[in-house]
């Protein structure tokens, strides 16, 4: 099966989401590393039990990926909502 890889619409936007991504999960607790904070989806599988490693993790079930992405995802998703409400009330 081929190796499913999400585009950014925007592709300059990449390091953005990326920092976000690490203010997000810092917020919520996780040791992010402001270099790498794509690595903070290992501390996230820790703690839901996910054998998650770097390199090759074929043997994760989707379920198990899933856990894991949903987690930052969702809180990422969450901290979007709040912020355009923000810029919402603002602008007014």
């Amino acid at each position: 099966m081929a190796k499913r890889r999400r585009k950014l619409l925007v592709p300059e936007a990449a390091q953005g989401v990326t920092q976000l991504k690490g203010e997000v999960m810092a917020k919520k607790g996780y040791a992010v590393d402001p270099n790498s904070p794509d690595d903070v989806k290992f501390e996230v599988a820790r703690e839901l039990n996910v054998p998650l490693k770097k390199g090759y993790n074929g043997t994760l079930t989707s379920k198990e990926a899933g856990h894991v992405g949903g987690q930052i995802g969702g809180s990422m998703v969450k901290e979007m909502i709040q912020m355009a409400k923000n810029n919402f009330k603002n602008s007014k």
